[in-house]
């Protein structure tokens, strides 16, 4: 796999990030809201306007001027999701493959771990700088080789990790500006398999070969197809915090987008048995070599509002626009500008809708809940693939904060997704018709642990 150009001593801290930042994504394509424990217990509302820790570097890098004293944040993440597939009726080839796909349903779904950390520092009564490293799209969907959607996706492996310097200034006494540099790597493997059979039954060139080892059928032997690549690209990130009252923030914040061009490779592996191999080997188009892909991460804009309803309760609101009709068509192509896959998203503009509360119990303990309403971006089962099954999705939230001491402090946040089940009815590349339905699921586990100095 190709390295992107430039920073020589950041690659390796991005690929450690990256590592531990793949995430099964189902509701909002790809994106990650998981960026700070204190937000999940209360399901990310009014994000940009809470401010209540350094983790608004991400949300609202304005809200940095509400802290008055240096911090660093760390949270962690755990995610637990199912993406259960139960197979109707999914084909072959209707042309030269009129029998049903064969093997078994399978998981999708696993386990993993998204990590955050972020550092704010005050330069003056006006003024505050901050540094954020996040993961702001992830996913993760694992099935085994001889599953029934084999030919639509085997490995799907998306990370990123955001290194982003913010700079915040009380520009009135009721109205904070902020702005960020979003430096961003990302890093993408996907595979799946190659019906090696179809190819010999439908490509006269090779049926004598394939006769003489045996192959007269698809589905009969497979191959494997691999793309990897990374690269490292840039974005930026604007805030407003303005004080309506003494009781009542709005916030607004606008992420902008960030075009990639990945840069790697594809591998094949050949079928399993020797024989089919050394066909599977002798045809050009199954040569590894160098290959591309470009894909543009969205814009967001986030409203939010924090209103202090008394001196004990905090009511929250939010509402974020993500701009996924970017998302039209993922294609990887090799040096020669030779299509090597290609899948039509047509991906569409989706919103997200959250309200929460924050109940201060006493000064060391803080009581959350929230509820949010993720909308999907993809549009309907012709154009929903395994690789990312997901649907519109209800968050459950609940959390609290617990000051150890007036400097240190440990927030945990748990949130229920109650995903809608969705349905697939998509084509691939060879023909294949992947019928059927998930049965969803995530839970998310958050902590995190802030000191002040």
């Amino acid at each position: 796999m190709t390295k992107g150009d430039g920073f020589p001593s950041l690659p390796l801290l991005a690929g450690l990030v990256a590592a531990a930042a793949c995430t099964p994504a189902f509701g909002a394509g790809f994106a990650l809201i998981e960026q700070s424990a204190s937000g999940q217990g209360n399901a990310f509302a009014g994000a940009a306007a809470v401010a209540g820790d350094a983790s608004t570097i991400f949300f609202n890098p304005a809200g940095l001027t509400r802290l008055e004293d240096p911090q660093v944040l760390l949270a962690f993440h755990g995610i637990f999701s199912e993406a259960k597939f139960s197979n109707n009726g999914s084909t072959g080839n209707p042309v030269f493959d009129g029998t049903a796909l064969g093997g078994p349903n399978d998981d999708g779904g696993g386990e993993a771990f998204v990590p955050n950390l972020y550092v704010s520092i005050p330069l003056s009564d006006t003024l505050v700088a901050g540094f954020g490293i996040s993961a702001p799209f992830g996913l993760e969907t694992r099935y085994s080789p001889d599953w029934v959607g084999r030919y639509h996706a085997i490995r799907s492996d998306l990370a990123t990790v955001n290194l982003n310097p913010t700079l915040a200034w009380q520009a009135t006494d009721r109205l904070s500006v902020g702005i960020g540099i979003d430096a961003q790597y990302i890093r993408a493997t996907l595979s799946n398999a190659i019906d090696f059979g179809l190819v010999c039954v439908s490509t006269p060139t090779l049926t004598a070969a394939c006769n003489s080892v045996g192959i007269t059928a698809a589905q009969q032997s497979d191959g494997i197809a691999e793309l990897t690549g990374d690269d490292w690209s840039w974005g930026y990130n604007l805030g407003l915090l303005f004080d309506v009252t003494d009781d009542l923030r709005v916030g607004l914040a606008y992420r902008s987008k960030i075009k990639h061009n990945l840069r790697g490779g594809i591998d094949y592996q050949a079928p399993a048995n020797p024989f089919h191999a050394a066909v599977f080997n002798a045809v050009p188009n199954f040569q590894d070599r160098a290959a591309s892909a470009g894909v543009t991460l969205p814009e967001t804009v986030s409203l939010s509002a924090a209103w202090e309803a008394s001196e004990d309760l905090e009511v929250l609101a939010d509402v974020t626009w993500t701009r996924w009709s970017r998302f039209r068509q993922l294609v990887a192509v090799d040096d020669s500008g030779t299509t090597l896959s290609s899948t039509d998203e047509n991906w569409e503009n989706v919103y997200r809708y959250s309200l929460g509360l924050n109940y201060h119990y006493n000064d060391a303990w803080t009581l959350r809940a929230g509820v949010a309403y993720d909308e999907e971006p993809i549009p309907d089962a012709a154009h929903r693939t395994p690789r990312i099954p997901g649907n519109d999705r209800k968050w459950l939230s609940v959390g609290f904060g617990y000051a150890v001491n007036p400097d240190t402090r440990i927030d945990v946040g748990y949130s229920h997704l109650f995903i809608s089940d969705p349905s697939i009815q998509h084509v691939d590349s060879q023909g294949h018709t992947l019928s059927g339905t998930y049965d969803n699921s995530v839970d998310i586990l958050s902590a995190q642990f802030s000191l002040s100095f």
